[in-house]
């Protein structure tokens, strides 16, 4: 049997389907202990849970999915690790790094991230990239 999907923005949809997502979403990060505290956190039954956990689905665009950030750090020891640690600090998940042999002092580094997850604006991640010690520019090379 197939499945058929819609796409539909969430705010004409009735309050249950948010709640379903709130619930699942309290689950998956652990704010709440089990099912039944994450339902009552948003105030849905457990047969209103049950009955759309598995339809409801949180849609997130892939093309804005992956940031690449370009960057020339200065050849110190810990500075790439600084740059990297910002990326985990917002909740990036980093799929590729990229760093050229430095010269004169200084290094190209590419970093590739699943940013979807992420609970604060990538520009917000970005700002906060060029303030880490050692960091000389960056840049986003993804259309974010």
């Amino acid at each position: 049997m197939s499945k058929n999907y819609l796409l539909v923005e969430a705010d004409v949809l009735p309050e249950i389907f948010q709640k379903v997502l709130k619930a699942k979403s309290l689950i998956s990060e652990r704010k709440a202990k089990n099912t039944s505290e994450a339902l009552r956190m948003v105030g849905i039954s457990r047969g209103a849970y049950y009955k759309y956990k598995d339809s409801v689905i949180p849609y997130r665009p892939a093309e804005n999915s992956i940031l690449t950030v370009q960057a020339v750090l200065s050849d110190n020891p810990g500075v790439l690790m600084a740059f990297v640690s910002v990326f985990y600090d917002f909740g990036a998940n980093i799929l590729t790094i990229n760093q050229n042999i430095p010269a004169d002092g200084f290094a190209m580094v590419s970093v590739s991230a699943r940013v979807d997850a992420m609970p604060r604006p990538v520009q917000e991640l970005l700002l906060k990239l060029g303030t880490v010690n050692g960091v000389r520019s960056v840049s986003s090379v993804s259309d974010q």
